[in-house]
């Protein structure tokens, strides 16, 4: 993946890659033009005025939208400065983070250009505004950081949810007709959604249930101890992200009455196995 460059993905789809890359971002974000006669573009990712340049050198005054999937720091501060450059409209779920949408757009909102529809997914779990966009003519969805190609998702409470994230992640899975591709937020395309989104699953009922076992063999634990004793396999240095995520899951197993805490609100709270 090379930045700065438009590669081609589909016959509506090109991706141009930003000059992010991190542990968070991978090698970098993703941002997507999605048509030909009229162009709307997803994620513009960070304001670097380079990759700008970029987006709007491949669109150029075809440009009309400009769409987030979520107001995080590596996915919508360019949409300001690409607004600027193409006079496109921005959408999105809501004004945070610095960025404020022309017109707010939710769960099933459809754009409608003249050779294909967008069909907005709310996806809450990473981010509680997050949106997914379903390209209906190719089935190729456009997954922000719901979905990755080379790691999992971080959930970081409070406003990342782990039930929602699940749960979101399930129906995605169920959709019909099924998904043809995933457009990662980070990371290549990935051409077997179902396959993705089952390892996705997969993965997060494992570490549940190891979170889950790990606090009933201890009694009780915190967040930092339950990531040593269930993150055997992750660097030290990824530790740090990981307590999110227990965290997360211990918030989901609260909610099912397989977890409590005096104040599952605060990150180095002490948790017991259950709720009885």
């Amino acid at each position: 993946m090379v930045t700065g460059r438009a590669m081609a993905l589909s016959p509506l789809v090109r991706r141009v890659l930003a000059p992010n890359p991190s542990v968070m971002t991978g090698p970098g974000t993703n941002t997507y033009l999605v048509g030909v006669d009229e162009v709307a573009v997803v994620d513009p990712g960070p304001d670097d005025p380079d990759h700008l340049d970029a987006v709007a050198a491949c669109g150029g005054d075809r440009i009309r939208w400009i769409l987030v999937t979520h107001t995080h720091s590596d996915h919508a501060p360019g949409a300001a400065g690409l607004k600027r450059r193409t006079g496109a409209e921005l959408l999105g779920w809501d004004a945070r983070d610095g960025f404020t949408p022309d017109r707010k757009i939710g769960d099933g909102f459809v754009l409608e250009a003249t050779e294909f529809r967008l069909r907005a997914l709310h996806t809450p779990g990473h981010a509680s505004n997050h949106l997914c966009y379903l390209l209906e003519q190719e089935r190729i969805l456009f997954s922000g950081d719901h979905v990755m190609n080379g790691s999992t998702v971080v959930i970081a409470p409070p406003d990342g949810d782990m039930a929602a994230y699940v749960e979101a992640l399930r129906a995605l899975r169920s959709r019909r007709p099924p998904l043809r591709a995933i457009a990662p937020g980070h990371g290549p395309l990935i051409d077997d959604p179902k396959a993705k989104l089952e390892e996705y699953l997969a993965h997060r009922a494992a570490r549940e249930e190891a979170i889950a076992g790990a606090l009933q063999a201890s009694g009780q634990a915190t967040v930092d101890e339950l990531v040593g004793a269930v993150y055997t396999d992750v660097p030290p240095s990824l530790h740090p992200l990981a307590r999110h995520s227990v965290w997360a899951h211990l918030r989901k197993l609260a909610g099912e009455g397989r977890a409590i805490s005096d104040d599952p609100d605060d990150l180095g709270a002490t948790w017991s196995g259950d709720s009885s």
